[in-house]
């Protein structure tokens, strides 16, 4: 059997040469990184979880007619996707103040935005992926107008699905980050979905608790990393409800930290 080539390791996930022209083989690992890698860790499972929710809500988005990068997942770990030309743009969708909008402009955690904010950050790790405006992205040529207008379109539409499935399990979708490629037919580009969407890129937080139910558990030293993930993956029905690995139990992680 010959070994597969690896086109691209980054920091949750590797890609590789896919079976058919055109085709890549996204492997989710459990390696965990925040504050552009400066943070390092392991959360066991995760690229397992993470696996299964972006194929769930892929899938899901496509039969709302939104165009993904998406084909079928293959095992575990990995899924098959199209081989896009990745924009090199970080859409970041924000409902709730968190994160770095807190802190650049003094808005306390958990304020309910009186609108839905789209931020655009420029992918370079070596600049701590900075934000943009749409005239620098214009400038530069990293998308057309008709592109960002078409991702700023999709960013809104899967935006309204997420917030939407995520209320109907009672987990309020904070933020969310996405990311877009473009794919050649001929001479005319079309832009797809691309990526994963998985709580690694998503600020989710328990309506009910507001118990955080994402990698912030990691950024913040929160523990319940493992938990958390696989009480996403449970609500959304992709664990069993009665699974020992499913049960939910940050009561312990507060207590260690000093909280109750």
């Amino acid at each position: 059997m010959s070994r597969r080539r690896q086109i691209y390791e980054g920091k949750a996930k590797i890609l590789y040469e896919g079976p058919e022209p055109g085709t890549i083989i996204q492997y989710f690992k459990d390696d965990a990184t925040a504050f552009n890698a400066q943070k390092k860790g392991m959360i066991s499972g995760k690229g397992v979880i993470n696996n299964r929710v972006s194929e769930h809500i892929f899938t899901l988005l496509a039969g709302i007619g939104v165009p993904t990068h998406f084909i079928r997942r293959l095992n575990m770990r990995e899924q098959l996707v199209k081989q896009v030309e990745i924009i090199p743009i970080e859409v970041v969708v924000r409902n709730v103040a968190a994160g770095s909008l807190s802190k650049r402009l003094g808005i306390e955690e958990g304020t309910q935005l009186p609108r839905t904010i789209i931020e655009y950050y420029y992918k370079d790790d070596a600049l701590g992926d900075p934000m943009v405006a749409d005239e620098h992205i214009a400038c530069f040529g990293w998308a057309t107008q008709e592109e960002m207008r078409d991702i700023a379109d999709m960013a809104i539409r899967v935006n309204d699905f997420m917030s939407g499935l995520f209320a109907a399990i009672n987990i309020r979708l904070v933020d969310f980050k996405l990311e877009f490629g473009r794919i050649w037919e001929n001479d005319y580009a079309r832009v797809l979905l691309a990526d994963e969407i998985s709580p690694d890129g998503c600020r989710l937080w328990d309506m009910i608790t507001n118990e955080k139910l994402d990698k912030d558990r990691f950024r913040q030293d929160l523990g319940g990393e493992v938990e958390a993930y696989q009480e996403i993956a449970r609500r959304l029905g992709l664990l069993p409800v009665d699974a020992d690995t499913a049960v939910l139990d940050l009561e312990s992680h507060r207590k260690n930290r000093g909280l109750q």
